[in-house]
């Protein structure tokens, strides 16, 4: 009854089935494994920014910058601007998402001569990206400024590709080494991006940066049940068309069974048909016969009754 799935078809068909469920459940702990890094990450941002402020070379340990757990921590740092080693990383996005322009980087000088760059914000690109743009000038004198402590950006974390050869003072990545070859003075490891200055600077300044989305869990933990349910649903599929395909065999040999035995009945009553025409046919044939005796017969009779009497008279013989 079952003997389809001996074939061709149904035996690449059940073993593309066996391969996609495990497929499709590894797919669904992949998108979980996402769900709870995302998780992770907005719970390390909210507590990040709730943190006390620490001064910015306390969490900078590494070349890199801050730890993984001190990243978007809320730090300081005092110093004079130098902003003839001010530059600007290209390609970056303001608040609305949409227009593109440049992150200013502006080092920091502190007391103890080693720079921190700090992130001060956002400026829309103008028409000529082979020229220095017009950057809002940095605040003069000593200030202290308060930002969010972040890593250095790679391309492999930012998805941003580097680029040399670009325009003079202009940068694809944030990276605290090839500033400070750059400055040819020691700089802290990351960056600060501006949240606040102290004292308020006056003038037009930098857009700031938004504060990093710690809201959104984004559309992993759907995706993980989504595949879930798929590789739930191919072996009802499965089961589904192996039910379907038995009973459209029974039809159609259900159908041969009918029609074979019409066929039969046909042939039984044709039988007697055939017998009743043949014995009619006898019939027939024995009435004819007796006809043609009647017939032979007749002849005779005239010829007995026409006989000539010897006296040239017809009719019976006279009496003696």
């Amino acid at each position: 009854m079952y003997r389809f799935l001996l074939s061709r078809q149904w035996v690449i068909l059940t073993l593309l089935g066996v391969a996609l469920v495990p497929a499709m459940i590894e797919l669904g702990f992949w998108q979980l494994h996402r769900h709870e890094a995302r998780v992770a990450h907005n719970e390390l941002i909210s507590s990040s920014l709730r943190a006390r402020a620490v001064p910015f070379a306390q969490v900078s340990q590494g070349e890199r910058g801050p730890a993984e757990d001190d990243q978007f921590r809320t730090a300081t740092a005092t110093g004079r601007y130098d902003t003839a080693h001010e530059v600007v990383v290209r390609q970056r996005t303001g608040a609305d998402e949409q227009s593109i322009g440049y992150f200013v980087l502006t080092p920091l000088i502190q007391r103890d001569g080693k720079a921190v760059l700090v992130n001060r914000g956002w400026i829309e690109a103008d028409g000529d990206l082979t020229r220095f743009p017009d950057v809002p000038e940095a605040p003069r004198g000593e200030v202290t400024v308060t930002g969010r402590a972040m890593r250095d950006e790679t391309s492999e974390a930012s998805g941003i590709k580097d680029k040399r050869g670009l325009p003079p003072r202009q940068v694809m990545l944030i990276d605290s080494r090839r500033q400070a070859e750059a400055m040819d003075r020691p700089v802290v490891g990351g960056y600060l991006q501006l949240t606040d200055t102290s004292p308020k600077p006056s003038g037009h300044q930098p857009e700031e940066v938004a504060e990093p989305d710690h809201s959104s869990i984004g559309p992993h933990m759907a995706y993980a049940v989504q595949w879930w349910l798929f590789a739930a649903g191919v072996p009802v599929g499965w089961v589904v068309l192996v039910r379907r395909e038995r009973r459209d065999r029974l039809a159609a040999q259900d159908a041969e069974g009918a029609e074979g035995a019409e066929g039969a009945e046909g042939a039984e009553a044709a039988v007697p048909a055939a017998a009743g025409s043949a014995a009619g046919d006898g019939d027939s044939v024995r009435e004819d016969g007796v006809r043609g005796e009647g017939t032979r017969e007749a002849p005779e009779s005239g010829r007995d009754s026409g006989k000539v009497s010897p006296t040239g008279a017809a009719g019976p013989p006279s009496a003696v």
